[in-house]
């Protein structure tokens, strides 16, 4: 059975991957790992993360992880849901470094971009919180947008209309 993932279980769970870790490299939270960083809310149900580069050893000690600390592990990224927004690596705040392995939450301006489009209300519980802490400029993310927009019939599931109208609203969040 899994269980909520906590900031305790999230920092043991940082400590367990790193210490599999040969290698120096980065891992990047998504989501609800990283509102649980931010204190935004208490738990969250799995953690979402992106390895870079990618790593044989520790993409085959999560399913013991997984098992070992009861937690959902998924490899996802706000890339995989929208373009890639130019600049993303040097925008992704440093958490933490164990071991090898520096700890990031994958950039602020791309996570709100994905929430958007999924637009969930949590996703913009979240959005408004970014926004909030200072972790997103509204302008800004429009400019970045703006840059990628082209790109979106890459993502079929996406409708370009009506991400393009959650963007500009964004400062009435």
């Amino acid at each position: 059975m899994r269980e909520a993932v906590t900031e305790p279980r999230l920092r043991t769970f940082m400590r367990a991957i790193a210490a599999e870790a040969r290698e120096p490299g980065r891992i990047y939270f998504t989501g609800g790992a990283c509102a649980v960083l931010q204190h935004w809310r208490e738990s969250t149900l799995d953690i979402d993360i992106t390895i870079l580069p990618e790593s044989d050893r520790i993409l085959r000690t999560i399913p013991d992880l997984k098992e070992l600390l009861h937690v959902n592990v998924e490899l996802a990224s706000p890339a995989d849901f929208v373009p890639p927004l130019p600049g993303w690596e040097t925008r992704s705040p440093f958490i933490a470094l164990e071991g090898p392995i520096s700890f990031h939450h994958y950039d602020f301006y791309s996570q709100a971009l994905s929430k958007l489009e999924r637009s969930h209300r949590k996703d913009l519980l979240d959005v408004s919180a970014m926004i909030r802490d200072g972790l997103v400029d509204p302008e800004r993310l429009k400019a970045l947008f703006k840059e990628v927009e082209d790109l979106l019939y890459r993502y079929p599931a996406v409708d370009p209309r009506s991400l393009r109208a959650a963007v500009e609203r964004l400062p009435r969040l």
